[in-house]
């Protein structure tokens, strides 16, 4: 996953981007990059590392102009070189940078048709580069000095035939303005506002609401799935449908984990769906264990607190915050490798003993993926004295990879695939899993007022919405991505950059 925004301001827009990016700076902590416009001139800055890390006062001052794009991001494909840091860029025609977040599931057909058809060149292995040269090669179809609106929504539609996939996608195009657009199945999540200022307006568009609430902008809507937005460097909106059947199935997991809960995603509050996550597993706890002896309910920091507050409350026992994290580090689910995962979760989480000790405790996650995370804090909860702990997850159990642009690569890494709950239960170390059932998930998150009916859920049913995944592919991302593979890249990578400088 990543976070991506895009500003057509009055004045320079610089700090207001690298505010936009320390709010979605939870979508990505591999890097950073930022690129503004002036005077048909671009001005950038990207490197590997935090927000806060990549950008000083001295990359600020140069970052320059009234418009421009940044993106946050974290690795699912490639390798965590900072030459894949984006945004990027390519110089014909116009001159285009473009920031992506999401996974494209055609993309070797897609490099050979950059590579062989528009005798373009790929620089690195993200498929984001070879996004950007593809919709180049579409802009450069119009054969115009100066695009219209027009052009620059047939690039997009055309982009749409041979891209398949899930993307959220704002490139800035020199001497003309930023383009945004999301996926035909609308995927992945992106959203525009504007705020009023004494000199006009100003728009922004982002991965989450937050972004704009933080700025001051006020949100227009979602981004529709197809659907493309025209800013020129002048400030007029222009937008289009540019998918000829587009369909409305976001990624659900955004409302279990990845979104921050003071978003709004596609008219549903993310944090009104987690305390709904909450409810539904209450109900099924009372059903399945009417007479439970559950004495507290402890949620794991940060992500499901809400959902296991509202439990607690639904369950009428305790609620009590039984660990205490360490702000400094991390979110362990997006951090590259299997080992550093294990070597993070007890420098990052430190148990209470006291509200662990001679009672039945009930430990609430937002999900359980790989489940090394989840063994630790078990077995942290038994050394502090607990008499039997329970595990309860938000989400259904996570039995396929992702491949719209999340770190769940591999089956053989997830904890759930081909296993019961008992087994799992037994492997993490718990003395009872409940997990959420898939209806109540979608029950959560489509509530009154929103347009959802439907969803991406193949990471819990292995129904993959844009129809091209098949067993064969999933086998090649497997060995494409497996952490292994990703660690050997990294350190080849490393190599490289040692030996170039």
């Amino acid at each position: 996953m990543c976070g991506i925004v895009g500003i057509v301001g009055k004045s320079t827009v610089n700090q207001a981007l690298y505010d936009a990016l320390i709010v979605l700076q939870h979508r990505g902590q591999d890097a950073a990059g930022m690129v503004t416009c002036k005077d048909n001139k671009l001005f950038l800055r990207k490197d590997n590392g935090l927000v806060k890390d990549v950008f000083h006062t001295r990359h600020m001052q140069k970052l320059v102009g009234n418009y421009g794009i940044g993106h946050v991001r974290y690795p699912t494909a490639g390798c965590s070189s900072s030459a894949e840091a984006q945004p990027f860029y390519v110089n014909s025609p116009y001159g285009i940078t473009l920031a992506h977040n999401g996974n494209l599931t055609n993309v070797e057909q897609l490099f050979k048709e950059v590579y062989e058809a528009d005798l373009r060149h790929v620089n690195t292995t993200s498929d984001s580069e070879v996004l950007l040269n593809a919709f180049a090669d579409e802009l450069a179809k119009s054969k115009k000095l100066h695009l219209a609106p027009v052009d620059v929504f047939e690039a997009v539609r055309q982009l749409h035939k041979r891209c398949k996939g899930g993307y959220a996608v704002v490139s800035m195009i020199l001497g003309h303005g930023i383009v945004a657009f999301r996926d035909p199945h609308g995927i992945r999540p992106i959203v525009y506002g504007q705020r009023m200022t004494v000199k006009g307006i100003e728009y922004m568009v982002a991965s989450e609401s937050v972004a704009l609430d933080v700025l001051g902008f006020t949100l227009i809507r979602d981004i529709k799935p197809g659907e493309a937005l025209y800013i020129t460097e002048s400030g007029e909106l222009f937008t289009q449908q540019c998918a000829e059947n587009p369909s409305y199935t976001p990624c659900i997991f955004e409302y279990v984990y990845l979104a921050r809960p003071d978003s709004i995603m596609d008219g549903s509050s993310v944090h009104k769906s987690r305390m709904k996550m909450g409810e539904k597993l209450a109900e099924k706890i009372l059903q399945e264990r009417p007479n439970h002896d559950i004495d507290v309910v402890i949620p794991i920091p940060d992500t499901s607190r809400t959902s296991a507050l509202e439990l607690a409350n639904r369950l009428g026992v305790k609620f009590r915050e039984g660990f205490i994290k360490n702000r400094y580090i991390g979110r362990t689910f997006i951090m590259p490798g299997q080992a550093e995962r294990k070597k993070s979760v007890r420098q990052k989480l430190n148990a209470i003993d006291l509200e662990f000790k001679g009672k039945n405790v009930l430990l609430v996650d937002d999900s359980i993926v790989r489940g090394t995370t989840c063994k630790q804090i078990v077995q942290m909860a038994r050394e502090c004295g607990a008499k039997k702990v329970y595990f309860c997850s938000a989400a259904p159990a996570v039995r396929y990879p992702n491949v719209y642009g999340i770190d769940m690569p591999s089956v053989h890494e997830l904890i759930a695939h081909n296993r019961t709950t008992e087994e799992v239960a037994k492997l993490i170390g718990c003395d009872w899993l409940i997990y959420q059932d898939l209806e109540d998930l979608k029950e959560a998150v489509r509530f009154e007022g929103s347009n959802l009916k439907e969803f991406d859920c193949a990471v819990f049913d292995g129904h993959y919405v844009t129809g091209d995944v098949n067993a064969a592919y999933l086998h090649h991302i497997e060995e494409e991505r497996n952490d292994h593979t990703m660690a050997k890249k990294n350190i080849d990578t490393e190599i490289i950059e040692l030996h170039n400088n």
